[in-house]
């Protein structure tokens, strides 16, 4: 048992899948800090000041300033701010991965589009075939075959 979960683990998909976790792990940080520090604050200016992060319906009924003090308080909330940064998140993401998908999907198509040229012996086959066949169509029907010369 021991070996056959070596040999699964040594297998080069179990090792790229652990590795695409862990930079996806890696991306998703990277994804949300442009998101949250670079995007969301001209967003929100440009929508006069607004941060979608403090965007939440309080169901409990009291007021208060931001989801933090709601939370605080521990009011019952939906949180759609932070619903619309998972969404602009997940578009950005997404976006990368189309990229990423596309260009990888091109170098193969490259790869695809020019293929080896056909062994020696196979194209000496093919023009001795294409030989016989001319031989046999420019001979009159009920002809015995000429035997080819040597």
């Amino acid at each position: 048992m021991l070996k056959e979960f070596r040999d699964f683990i040594a297998r080069g998909n179990v090792i790229d899948l652990a590795v695409g976790i862990i930079i996806g792990a890696a991306f998703t940080g990277i994804v949300n800090s442009l998101v949250a520090d670079i995007l969301m604050p001209p967003i929100g200016w440009i929508l006069g000041g607004v941060d979608f992060s403090n965007y939440f319906v309080n169901l409990s009924g009291g007021t208060f300033d931001s989801l933090a003090a709601a939370q605080a308080a521990g009011a019952a909330t939906i949180n759609y701010g932070k619903f619309i940064n998972a969404v602009i998140n997940f578009l950005i993401v997404a976006a990368a991965l189309f990229i990423l998908v596309r260009q990888v999907n091109r170098f193969r198509r490259a790869e695809e589009a020019a293929p080896a040229a056909p062994p020696r012996g196979e194209v000496l086959l093919a023009e001795i075939r294409d030989l016989l066949r001319d031989r046999a169509a420019m001979q009159p029907a009920g002809a015995r075959p000429v035997p080819p010369a040597e």
